[in-house]
């Protein structure tokens, strides 16, 4: 099954940009991009994850698994930010092991949001 890899692209982690410069959620974006996202992963840019306090972010998400958002990140995370991807591909439920996540997925986790799932209509 597919998942996906959404990165902040207009993230500038608390920093003022000079004009032209690269966004850090840019360049996080670009590193991952370059360091090769395997397959079943797919690596989707987007403008706003609404962590701007919480640095650079990237949230993982698939149908019917909980979803996950990470922060605190920069390009230097690229290769953990794989890694961290292709185990989020393997657990059937989005739910990595602890052993198994590297590091940052540990310790910067900004949200676990659980599997959408249909909603019975309100009790009137």
């Amino acid at each position: 099954m597919s998942v996906t890899l959404h990165v902040c692209i207009t993230c500038r982690a608390g920093q003022t940009l000079a004009e032209g410069e690269v966004a850090p959620g840019a360049a996080l974006h670009a590193a991952i991009r370059d360091a090769g996202v395997p397959d079943g992963v797919n690596l989707v840019p987007i403008e706003c994850l609404s962590a701007c306090s919480q640095g650079c972010s990237v949230a993982l998400s698939a149908a019917g698994r909980w979803s996950y958002v990470y922060g605190r990140l920069s390009a230097a995370n690229a290769a953990d930010v794989i890694a961290g991807s292709v185990a989020y591909a393997a657990a059937p439920d989005g739910i990595v092991p602890w052993r198994s996540r590297p590091e940052i997925f540990r310790k910067q986790s900004l949200a676990r949001i659980p599997p959408l799932s249909v909603v019975p209509e309100a009790a009137e």
